[in-house]
């Protein structure tokens, strides 16, 4: 029976593995650019669809099939959630995942759904490349650690001004207000002299 193969070998994050070979302990290295999938983010900040993202891969032959080891690189853009200002950030991230040849038995130490399988001597890095990347984007990005965010009366950018401040008279007192004087006006005291 023939495997039926659905990934493109062109695809950019389509691994060939067939220089490989299955022999344990085979080892090639795998250095790329490639653009960034679609929607590879979280609502804040993420990968624009189509940036470089450079992986520097380890693909390694072992008993149960191909251990994929290396990094990813990229530059993350977003908004800091603080100011609103946009934000890039360079981003690295390791990645290891074992893919198994169709129909080996993973490791006992490994969950049989964790594992996942060649197609031929095809790998589908999309999905891991999703798993490592995404969750190392920061939760709550920042433009800088220290970032004051808006002001919460006008919404200025207070790291603009960093004086930036309100007269702000407590409702209580407001009906009071009108009793003082105003500057250079002067007080009751001051007319009887």
């Amino acid at each position: 029976m023939e495997l039926a193969i659905s990934l493109d070998p062109r695809a950019p994050l389509v691994l060939d593995v067939h220089e490989l070979g299955r022999r344990p302990g085979s080892m090639i290295t795998n250095s790329r650019e490639v653009p960034a999938p679609a929607e590879m983010g979280t609502d804040v900040i993420g990968f624009t669809e189509g940036a470089p993202l450079w992986l520097d891969l380890r693909l390694e032959s072992v008993m149960e099939g191909v251990l994929v080891t290396g990094t990813v690189r990229g530059s993350a853009t977003g908004e800091c959630i603080r100011c609103l200002t946009d934000l890039e950030q360079e981003l690295e991230v390791p990645v290891t995942e074992l893919f198994a040849y169709p129909g080996k038995q993973p490791p006992e130490d490994v969950d049989e759904d964790d594992v996942r399988e060649l197609e031929g001597d095809l790998i589908d890095f999309e999905p891991v490349l999703r798993d490592a990347v995404v969750p190392a984007l920061p939760f709550q990005p920042v433009c800088r650690a220290d970032c004051p965010g808006l002001c919460s009366e006008c919404g200025a950018r207070l790291a603009d001004d960093p004086n930036h401040h309100h007269d702000v008279v407590d409702p209580r007192w407001a009906a009071l207000q009108g009793l003082a004087p105003t500057a250079g006006e002067p007080t009751d005291d001051e007319e009887e002299n």
